[in-house]
């Protein structure tokens, strides 16, 4: 018991730490532009999309819940003005995209089914499109093409 505890905390800790990683990194990043196409932000949000895919398969629910504050935790401190007044998400439209854009992509693991993050396998029809039998007193699951 105390090892799978350790495990998960462990995985909350990481999946936090996640969370602050992207969004220090796409708070900075959400601005670039490639000519005329915000480059930056697609980016940005497309890896905390993926950040929440990872944290939900990884650790479940707990896990992109911790994700998800770790990085509303981070965006919402670096929005703030600093000392001399800057600040590194500007109330503009690009800054919008990225704070509720970015909220949203958080969220969407939510959405997923359940079963894109199980750990059971399903089983698999044989060559001849048969499926699994079991033969009597063995462990192992079998087919062949007339069983």
């Amino acid at each position: 018991m105390g090892d799978l505890g350790t495990r998960t905390i462990g995985r909350l800790v990481a999946c936090a730490l996640i969370g602050i990683v992207v969004g220090l990194v796409g708070t900075v990043a959400h601005r670039y532009r490639m000519g005329d196409v915000p480059a930056g932000l697609v980016a940005a949000l497309l890896t905390v999309a993926f950040a929440g895919v990872l944290a939900r398969a990884w650790a479940g629910w707990s896990g992109l819940l911790a994700l998800g504050a770790a990085w509303v935790l981070i965006v919402q401190v670096l929005a703030v003005p600093g000392p001399g007044g800057d600040t590194l998400i500007a109330a503009e439209p690009i800054g919008y995209v990225w704070v509720y854009g970015g909220l949203a992509a958080v969220l969407a693991p939510l959405l997923a089914p359940r079963r894109w993050f199980a750990d059971a396998r399903p089983a698999v029809a044989n060559a001849f499109g048969d499926r699994p039998t079991r033969i009597a007193g063995s462990d192992s699951a079998t087919a062949g093409p007339g069983q």
